[in-house]
């Protein structure tokens, strides 16, 4: 027998919308994906702080963050790998349903797993940015020494160097920050977000009696 053949969907009287107009914002997922090293983690931490100092309802979800409780079962093969992006993507439509603004970094390096967390969200509530750098780049940065230890062998199967990442064909949003400092890329995003009416513009509240 299936485990999910005798469970039904409990709807709740506080619906998302609800939620949305109490926030005074929209819920969406800002779905950071890139290099390790790439400035993922670093952008979404900035991001959500302007966010949060805005006001906003909103949370964080980072690759090793998630990886030491939700999916510290899970390893680096391709299949681990989607799994992994699969449950993210689950709990980020709860987070979305939540009214909150919800920020991911994952290296996420496979389209059609990123397209999969796209379906599982209503149109719009996936907002994919790229956070786009050269590999010799990511490479020199190396904050976590990971590079280092690929190119020695000590990981196997490590992004970009024998694991392929595919680039984002139609990301909402691409953040280089190769040459963009993180003041600049944080800016880049906020406007983004206001134009496409996720979040007030600024000085929206004073202006509306």
């Amino acid at each position: 027998m299936s485990s999910s053949s005798n469970i039904v969907w409990h709807e709740s009287h506080v619906t998302k919308e609800a939620r949305q107009k109490l926030n005074q914002h929209k819920s969406a997922v800002l779905w950071f994906t890139g290099l390790s090293g790439s400035g993922k983690s670093t952008l979404s931490v900035a991001v959500e702080k302007e966010l949060f100092e805005k006001g906003l309802r909103t949370y964080r979800l980072d690759g090793d963050n998630v990886r030491h409780g939700l999916n510290n079962n899970l390893g680096f093969s391709a299949e681990d790998r989607t799994e992994n992006i699969r449950r993210i993507g689950e709990v980020s439509k709860l987070m979305v349903d939540a009214g909150l603004v919800t920020l991911t970094a994952f290296i996420s390096p496979y389209q059609a797993d990123r397209q999969q967390v796209r379906e599982i969200l209503a149109p719009d509530e996936f907002i994919e940015v790229y956070v786009k750098c050269s590999l010799e780049t990511c490479e020199k940065r190396d904050p976590k020494g990971l590079y280092a230890k690929a190119r020695a062998g000590e990981i196997k199967g490590f992004t970009g160097i024998d694991d392929p990442y595919e680039e984002p064909e139609n990301p909402e949003l691409t953040v280089d920050t190769t040459s963009a400092g993180l003041e600049e890329s944080v800016k880049q995003i906020l406007q983004y977000l206001e134009k496409s009416g996720y979040i007030p513009q600024e000085g929206a509240a004073e202006g509306g009696n």
